[in-house]
């Protein structure tokens, strides 16, 4: 779709600002065309990119400055006439065609991407441009000539000036060209003067002649000059400026550190400036040192952090290896791989999660976050075979729900035998009992639940555990794990709380198909995810009006309150209620809020009706240390039955309670949960990636790998000693290593590692 924006109306010309948010928001609905009339608003067509990939078309009359500024790879930009300073300033990827002139400094700090002017050029024109090794280099073709300082500190790319029509000129890139260049290739077509010491001019050779022929054929097609293709391929008018190399530069114009020393600075027989104060050895070191000598030295230190994604999963899954895994072509162990953290990828990461993993992922930084959603749901259908067990010790675990049901996966792959005993007549938990098919599909569950009964666990459901009972597992058992959830649901005593009906009970009554006889008008006292659940099935059950209410800002993730605001529901904060009568809540500011049934939804509390007190605080709460032991050193307590929490919670008490309990039955030290430390976010370099919209065709190749090596080689590549080398290991593992005898402690691995693997330290 194309959209023609007029930045002049009324004789009011539209601020930079406001025609950019303009063209997001166009993006954003779908537009991939625009035709701008504009007035000197600047950086049109920088910096954006479409959702979807599509590319991006600019067409624009009279731009302000910094035209295609930060353009990225699928725009492509065309101005009508002349355009002002900047043009293409630190351009990374885009398509930018000026039919004129162009100011000042026109690609400065480009990085990639191709910029055609149909004119010339002025002063500082092609200054800093450089190249990624990761990407194409970016290309400046200029119709006539530039101003002075031109390509001035240029470090990589190509340019081409084709002097055309400039026979006559002094020089065609003006004076004192190419100060300062370290690298790329500068074309140019008629006389030059007056050029930096720091380049040599050079004849062209057939690479060369080959490179123009293709380029200028698609460059002049692009400004509409093809008529001047077989003049400007008479390559006799042609050379090439290069910068020379260090050594190179060193010979003409330096002598060495050791000639200056014993010769100028401190001579054996009196007469240089400090030789009547001081003596000196005379042994020269050169000022960058390596081994010992070092100021630093680099460590490869892979997954030595956490990525944002492991450090806020509870469970603390690590998806950056999951997604390398993908990249190399192991498709089978990056889905097996989840398996080892949680028994239900697709359930829970797959649906119910918040996914805390995405709020914090580094790629928020460069476009959206990955989709780790979709990456879980695919371990659904991947089989486990049947445990086998290897060890004498026997555990009971009480309740199999999503901690239960993740303690006895840990322990029944770790060849222990494990017994559930489960009141309900399923296992599941409120994964199966509670959570409304909207959010939670059965049949995903279903092939989950059924891959974890195919392990070959002894399961007992509709069992409740009595006191007696449990006294005869704390003596037949080597260890007990209380996993229980909270299915008692929480009342608050308001005047008339016999009315209330309790959420929990209402939302297992509606999983199992029962109708309430509820009204038009229904309240749900608690703003919380599971409050919203209630609302949802309330809507199901037929009722047109519902409004939820708490005392505080409601605790119920984002993505929950929009979807039952689309509903229709209502959600009232601070809200203090004050008592229930017949005719619905009274708040204690007075106010009536109209009901024919009212839910409580406000929590849910353990059921410890099997424990003797001497397991419980004042507060009725089991008591536990930091390694979840009771008072009995064999009992363990997780999930909810200790603290209320995301099911990834509960699943990640389960793993670190199966650890435990491991070590207890070997008779090791216990631990408590320690998190690895956070990957610095300045360590994870966001330029090294492109802007693209997640596919199931790129989606490994997005992921940001903080932390975990992804394998590039660019610091090899960009060692300026040759001291970094990859060591193959077993198992198609790598290791990078620095030798000690090149490496002079630069930084320049650490400084462009796109994974934030190699550290300095101090080389003490």
């Amino acid at each position: 779709m194309k959209k023609t924006i007029n930045t002049l109306e009324n004789n009011e010309r539209k601020s930079t600002q406001a025609l950019m948010q303009e063209i997001w928001s166009a993006i954003d609905n779908g537009y991939t065309d625009f035709e701008i009339n504009a007035c000197g608003q600047h950086n049109i067509g920088g910096s954006v990119w479409s959702k979807n990939g599509d590319n991006l078309n600019f067409y624009i009359k009279n731009p302000g400055q910094r035209t295609g500024s930060m353009g990225v790879k699928g725009t492509n930009i065309y101005v009508s006439g002349s355009a002002p300073a900047d043009t293409g300033w630190l351009n990374s990827g885009a398509k930018i065609v000026v039919m004129g002139d162009s100011g000042d400094t026109t690609g400065h700090c480009a990085a990639s991407g191709k910029i055609y002017i149909a004119g010339n050029v002025g002063t500082r024109s092609g200054a800093l441009m450089k190249k990624d090794p990761k990407f194409d280099a970016p290309e400046l073709w200029v119709l006539k000539s530039t101003g002075s300082f031109s390509f001035e500190f240029m470090g990589g790319g190509i340019a081409v000036v084709c002097g055309l029509g400039c026979e006559n000129m002094n020089s065609v890139l003006g004076d004192r060209a190419c100060v300062g260049m370290v690298g790329g290739i500068v074309y140019v077509r008629g006389s030059v003067k007056n050029l930096s010491d720091d380049v040599f001019i050079l004849d062209l050779d057939e690479n060369d002649i080959d490179f123009l022929s293709t380029g200028l054929k698609v460059y002049l097609g692009e400004i509409q000059k093809e008529e001047h293709y077989n003049k400007l391929c008479d390559f006799s008018k042609w050379h090439k400026i290069v910068a020379k190399t260090y050594e190179e530069r060193q010979k003409q114009n330096n002598i060495s550190l050791k000639t200056y020393r014993i010769n100028k600075w401190m001579e054996e027989i009196g007469g240089s400036i400090f030789s009547d104060l001081t003596s000196d050895d005379f042994i020269a070191c050169d000022l960058v040192q390596t081994s010992k000598s070092r100021l630093r030295k680099p460590n490869w230190k892979n997954y030595a952090y956490s990525a944002p994604c492991e450090y806020n999963c509870p469970i603390k899954i690590p998806t950056q290896k999951r997604f390398s895994l993908l990249r190399e072509g192991k498709i089978k162990e990056a889905l097996e791989l989840v398996l080892e953290y949680s028994p239900f990828p697709a359930s829970v990461c797959g649906q119910v999660c918040p996914n805390l993993c995405l709020n914090n992922c580094s790629r928020l930084k460069v476009d959206e976050p990955m989709d780790v959603k979709t990456l879980g749901s695919l371990s659904e259908n991947i089989k486990v075979e049947s445990v086998k067990i290897t060890k004498q010790q026997k555990i009971a675990i009480i309740g199999a729900g999503a901690a239960g049901i993740s303690t006895a996966w840990q322990l029944a792959r770790n060849g222990y035998e494990t017994e559930i005993f489960e009141q309900d007549d399923k296992i599941g938990g409120k994964l199966a009992q509670v959570i409304p098919e909207e959010r939670l599909c059965k049949e995903i569950l279903d092939t989950e639940i059924s891959r974890f009964e195919n392990l070959g666990i002894k399961i007992h459901t509709s069992t409740k555990v009595t006191n007696e009972l449990f006294e005869t597992l704390t003596k037949d058992f080597d260890a007990v794990v209380i996993a229980i959830g909270a299915h008692g649901a929480v009342v608050i005593p308001f005047e008339g709380y016999e009315r209330l009906i309790k959420g929990l009970n209402f939302l297992k009554d509606a999983k199992n198909g029962k109708k309430y006889n509820l009204g038009e008008n229904v309240v749900v006292i608690g703003a919380g995810n599971a409050a919203m659940d209630v609302v949802t099935e309330v809507y199901k059950q037929g009722v047109k009006n519902v409004t939820a209410i708490d005392i505080k800002e409601p605790s119920a993730f984002e993505k929950e309150i929009k979807a039952v605001e689309k509903l229709g529901a209502k959600i009232l904060w601070p809200c203090f209620t004050h008592k229930i009568t017949k005719d619905g809540v009274y708040l204690k500011d007075g106010r009536l809020l109209k009901a024919d049934s009212v839910i409580i939804a406000v929590g849910d509390r353990p059921v410890f009706d099997f424990l003797n007190k001497d397991y419980l605080d004042e507060k009725s709460k089991i008591k536990i240390n930091e390694f979840m032991q009771t008072e009995n050193s064999k009992v363990f307590a997780i999930g909810d039955a200790i603290k209320s929490g995301l099911f990834t919670n509960a699943i990640a008490d389960g793993k670190h309670c199966a650890e435990n309990v491991m070590k207890f039955l070997n008779g090791e030290p216990l631990t408590a949960v320690k998190e690895k430390d956070l990957i610095p976010n300045h360590r994870i370099k966001s330029e090294y990636y492109e802007c693209y919209h997640p596919t199931c065709d790129n989606e490994q190749n997005r992921c940001l790998s903080c932390g975990y090596c992804r394998d590039c080689g660019l610091c090899r590549q960009s060692c300026p000693q040759n001291a970094i080398f990859r060591i193959e290991k077993e198992n198609g593992k790598f290791e990078y290593i620095s030798d000690f005898e090149k490496c002079i402690g630069c930084g320049i691995c650490a400084g462009l590692c796109p994974c934030g693997i190699w550290e300095m330290e101090d080389n003490k």
